[in-house]
């Protein structure tokens, strides 16, 4: 059925559901996150390899992260907007062939410019797939199911993503070098168009969603998210004090925000409820969800910048990627069947408790440690923070429907802004923390190394002498003895800076159970005052 089709006639009946049906749009949910999640993990996964193909810096190379999420994290917003007024159909049509001809593109590129381009274009095209995956794992399952183990599947294939990217991209580039990763982006996007075709879903009755005040303040929201975006994408590697433009991007976006606000307040049909979002309760998921994303950027740019740091690459590292995709499966489909509202406390609970101690018992590494010895400290970690999302959505959706279908797209926003803007938040603060603290670290280590001292002799001679096939002059062999014991000393520097990174983490996750338990208290004060007040009257 085409969009016009789609436009002429009222929404087909939804087939008859069965285990097998069930199990095709589950499958088809799948592959839709799936390529979402590898869109832009295969390039965040292989920035050295994009460094050698583009010939380009690491600050450079960033910007293809960057441009991607720049664009996709107000995208989506926009697209629920056009799909309530236009159709489900067209909306998924559009998005999905848009993605193809983004993937088809990149084989035709050559130039880093071009390359940041399409990944701009690539975060647009891609915002659909997210949503689309949550509507066909909900499609056919049965209503008792929805907002549990239907939240649940409907994130597994994004997050498996994030694994599954380091695990299959070592034997990609062996291949055929850089370009097959695009082939594995097209190939999914071909896949998906084809699942979206043969596998109609239910399109829900449209609505007028656009007014003339959306053409001023949807661009202010989209140019002022994505400002902000890119400053916390590359804060950390052009650094925060010294880029000029990077002050000017944040004021702008700041800027853009703030006329935003002014406008959407006072507006009788906003496109963000903003009354409906600083309530107690949004706020409180808001928060949670940021926070969390933020302890759990500790997998990212802890953990595997850890082992870059010591010299490993991700084909070195392929057992642990494997065992966090299974834990991230199991922490999916365990969560899936106790995933209630009333027990999202206890879910968080532990979940805290596994990020906090796996996080601590990474923060004792030193630079002989390896892959296989922080296997479960990152099953935990990994465990941990699939427990802890989809009970945080189904409660916070559970309240939303609550209050009434009018503030959908409102948590659409608060959801998708709160997830992207704690990873980038835990990014760029856990990422900024191990740079700061290095330097610290260096200064106490170049201060402790005396000439005058037995030791710091003996190691620049053992340095010098592993030089003497290829240096004849001793002078030379004693200078690049020097050289070697400050990279050793800045290795060092870097292990002693991620282990003060992993011992933030585990703090934090303390004080964030801290905080969950004052928050239950809090809950439970205001609903005994509730029960007295009614019974008063």
């Amino acid at each position: 059925m085409s969009g016009a089709t789609d436009a002429a006639q009222p929404p087909a009946a939804p087939a008859p559901s069965g285990p097998g049906r069930m199990l095709l749009y589950g499958l088809a949910s799948l592959v839709l996150g799936l390529t979402q999640g590898l869109s832009n993990n295969l390039i965040t996964a292989n920035l050295q390899a994009a460094q050698g193909h583009f010939g380009a810096t690491v600050n450079e190379v960033m910007w293809l992260s960057a441009a991607y999420t720049a664009t996709n994290v107000t995208a989506t917003l926009l697209l629920y907007k056009v799909r309530s007024q236009f159709g489900l159909r067209r909306f998924a049509e559009i998005g999905l062939c848009l993605m193809v001809v983004v993937s088809f593109a990149h084989f035709l590129t050559s130039d880093l410019h071009s390359a940041v381009g399409l990944r701009a274009v690539a975060g647009f095209a891609g915002a659909p797939l997210s949503t689309l995956a949550f509507l066909y794992m909900l499609e056919h399952l049965p209503v008792q199911y929805k907002l549990t183990v239907g939240l649940s599947f409907g994130l597994l294939g994004s997050q498996l993503a994030v694994p599954l990217a380091r695990v299959i991209s070592p034997r990609l580039l062996e291949i055929g070098l850089w370009h097959h990763l695009d082939m594995v982006e097209l190939a999914l996007s071909l896949m998906a168009l084809a699942l979206v075709y043969l596998l109609p879903l239910v399109s829900p009755p449209r609505v007028k969603a656009f007014d003339r005040v959306d053409a001023v303040s949807l661009p202010l929201l989209v140019v002022g998210m994505a400002l902000i975006t890119i400053v916390l994408s590359l804060g950390r590697y052009y650094w925060w004090t010294e880029a000029s433009w990077l002050g000017l991007c944040l004021a702008g976006g700041v800027g853009l925000l703030t006329i935003f606000v002014v406008i959407e307040l006072n507006r009788a049909r906003p496109v963000v409820n903003l009354h409906w979002l600083t309530t107690y309760d949004i706020l409180i998921f808001a928060g949670s969800l940021i926070v969390a994303r933020f302890v759990l950027a500790v997998q990212t740019t802890g953990t595997v910048g850890f082992f870059q740091t010591l010299g490993l690459q991700n084909d070195q590292m392929t057992t642990m990627f494997w065992l966090t995709l299974l834990a991230t499966a199991a922490g999916y489909i365990s969560v899936a069947f106790v995933n209630k509202p009333e027990n999202a406390p206890a879910i968080h609970t532990v979940a805290m408790l596994m990020i906090g101690l796996g996080a601590w018992m990474e923060s004792h590494a030193t630079s002989l440690t390896r892959p296989h010895e922080v296997y479960l400290s990152q099953v935990l970690i990994t465990f941990g923070g699939a427990i802890f999302l989809p009970s945080a959505m189904s409660w916070s959706l559970a309240h939303v429907l609550r209050t009434g279908p009018q503030n959908l797209l409102s948590y659409i926003a608060v959801f998708l802004a709160s997830m992207n803007i704690g990873s980038l938040l835990g990014s760029a603060g856990l990422g900024s923390l191990v740079t700061v603290r290095e330097k610290f670290h260096s200064n106490h280590i170049v201060e402790s190394l005396n000439l005058t001292d037995p030791m710091v002799v003996q190691r620049l001679q053992q340095y010098g002498a592993s030089q003497a096939r290829v240096l004849g002059d001793a002078a030379l062999r004693s200078g690049e003895g020097a050289v070697m014991l400050g990279q050793v000393a800045t290795r060092e520097a870097y292990v002693l800076a991620y282990n003060d990174m992993f011992r933030v983490v585990a703090i934090a996750s303390v004080g964030i159970l801290f905080l969950l338990f004052l928050h239950v208290l809090v809950a439970r004060l205001r609903a005994n005052a509730a029960r007295n007040q009614a019974q008063a009257a």
